[in-house]
């Protein structure tokens, strides 16, 4: 099953802020496709392929958005979205299916689902579809995480390491926001300049080494060992 048309839209102000998505398909090549076609758009995607991974993702990390296919190996994605809504995850949801019935889309809503997409679809529907949610939704901006001794308050924009207080710039927390966002992943260096600067920014200057030596001093401080970790040839991880 292939996206149509996954194409570089134009930009789009409703992205101003860069949305933070769970994408949950289990088909390499359809799932390759769509987040790929996402990030050029300026989301900042976490893409797993089973109903456990996306169930210890959702739970434990706070998206902006949720793509969630029902057809999945290992688990029922409807089952996994009422799960999700009865465990507190607020995030808007948009189904991903083949079947087009009229019962196959309102048991997707009684669920908890948001929206609801057809495959085959168009890439550019996707987006706009995403973009609606986005806006008739809030941000997970209240959410904060607790990775090892490091808290992240994304709302207050606080952070501390071991109950101490760090002062950070907001170029130095947007980079951690979109690190810890995915902790313990590789995010490569267009994601995060596009998360930091624009899509404009190129991801090879060194001005985002320069700001990764910043953000580690300060995170680091007299601690032994550091958080952020350089994966050579593809980009940053943040390991607790």
């Amino acid at each position: 099953m292939k996206v149509e048309a996954v194409t570089k839209l134009t930009s789009n102000p409703d992205v101003a802020v860069h949305l933070h998505l769970l994408l949950v398909e289990d088909d390499r090549e359809l799932g390759t496709a769509i987040e790929t076609g996402l990030i050029e758009q300026g989301f900042v995607v976490q893409r797993v392929r089973t109903g456990r991974d996306a169930r210890a993702r959702a739970l434990a990390l706070a998206f902006d958005l949720v793509v969630l296919d029902i057809n999945l190996p290992d688990v029922s994605g409807l089952a996994l979205c009422a799960e999700l809504r009865t465990r507190g995850v607020t995030a808007p949801i948009l189904l991903l299916t083949a079947r087009d019935s009229v019962a196959d889309r309102v048991a997707g809503l009684e669920r908890g689902a948001d929206d609801y997409l057809t495959k085959p679809f168009a890439f550019a529907e996707l987006v706009a579809r995403l973009r609606a949610l986005a806006r008739r939704a809030p941000l997970n901006a209240g959410a904060s995480v607790s990775l090892g001794d490091l808290r992240i308050d994304f709302g207050a924009r606080r952070v501390l390491r071991a109950g101490a207080p760090l002062e950070l710039t907001a170029k130095e927390f947007a980079l951690l926001e979109v690190l810890a966002r995915s902790a313990g992943e590789v995010i490569s260096r267009p994601t995060i300049t596009a998360h930091v600067w624009d899509d404009n920014h190129d991801p090879f200057d060194n001005v985002l080494e320069v700001l990764v030596r910043r953000l580690r001093r300060k995170l680091d401080g007299n601690h032994a060992t550091s958080v952020i970790q350089t994966v050579r040839g593809m980009g940053y991880r943040l390991d607790p």
